[in-house]
């Protein structure tokens, strides 16, 4: 039986306990900040790339992983016969899932490269399942079936108190309907189709309380199996959202900081929410 790896970029918000305990290989992306560069694996300490952030006179840059990066992995990782199924942040976001797929062309590996439609822990959700799978030593068609699954019913929500970073960083035209001179209003946005759709804007913490409110009416009505919270700058309003959430899901919800590629464009007090349903 051939056994299947998985592969991911360091834009998924992960525990690195499950990391190890599943075999997932993360491939960092790289952050430029003031002319240094750093890997984005070098950032994962709580709080470290946001004071880096704060202190920078430029907003950060990020990068893909080069191809030959992915070439090399996916060659290493294949040297016992293994197949791998890499599973990337969505292609509006970032190039990562090209480069893996120009990656994979100049291996000799069988790779199988996915766009997951998200990232954050919404990403974690697709390599989680992939990877348990794997180690079951499940077939690929069958793994990609039930990542396909976690994809439909997964849903990305995203809550930012200043635009001021989107708008910089270049990714205001992929949040359609806003205009980039209200910086510093509170927004909540839904990543759908792989677009940031804007779902409630306005001044004051009400905006985001409003919001989870109206998500809570939402998650009464449905099976909900899992639920993931990352955060950027204070853990506060994310355990406070926790609390509110956990009622309503059996699984504990992890709460997590995201990492320093998302960081980059929500700025600081930025928050997500991943909700994951049964089939």
């Amino acid at each position: 039986m051939t056994k299947i790896k998985i592969v991911t970029d360091s834009s998924v918000t992960i525990e690195p306990e499950l990391v190890k305990q599943l075999d997932i290989t993360v491939v960092p992306l790289s952050v430029m900040i003031d002319n240094v560069v750093y890997s984005d694996a070098d950032l994962k300490e709580e709080g470290k790339f946001l004071h880096l952030m704060q202190e920078a006179k430029n907003l950060p840059k990020t990068s893909q992983p080069p191809v030959g990066v992915f070439a090399e992995v996916f060659e290493d990782l294949c040297k016992d016969g293994s197949q791998i199924l890499a599973i990337h942040m969505s292609h509006a976001l970032s190039g990562t899932v090209e480069a893996a797929r120009q990656g994979a062309s100049l291996s000799t590996a069988d790779v199988t490269v996915i766009d997951s439609s998200f990232t954050d822990q919404a990403l974690k959700f697709q390599v989680v399942e992939a990877a348990k799978l794997a180690q079951e030593g499940k077939e690929l068609e069958e793994i990609l079936s039930h990542v396909e699954e976690v994809k439909k019913h997964t849903e990305l929500y995203i809550g930012v108190s200043t635009l001021e970073n989107l708008v910089k960083g270049g990714r205001i035209g992929r949040v359609t309907g806003l205009l980039s001179s209200l910086l510093n209003i509170r927004v909540v946005m839904q990543m759908k189709d792989h677009e940031l759709q804007p779902m409630v804007k306005g001044r004051g913490a009400k905006t985001f309380k409003k919001w989870l409110d109206e998500l809570i009416t939402l998650l009464s009505d449905r099976s909900v199996a899992e639920i993931g919270i990352s955060y950027s700058g204070s853990s506060d309003w994310a355990k406070e959202m926790k609390d509110n959430l956990q009622p309503y899901v059996e699984k504990p919800i992890s709460v997590l900081e995201t990492g320093s590629i998302i960081q980059t464009h929500t700025g600081e007090n930025a928050w997500a929410i991943l909700v994951r349903y049964n089939s």
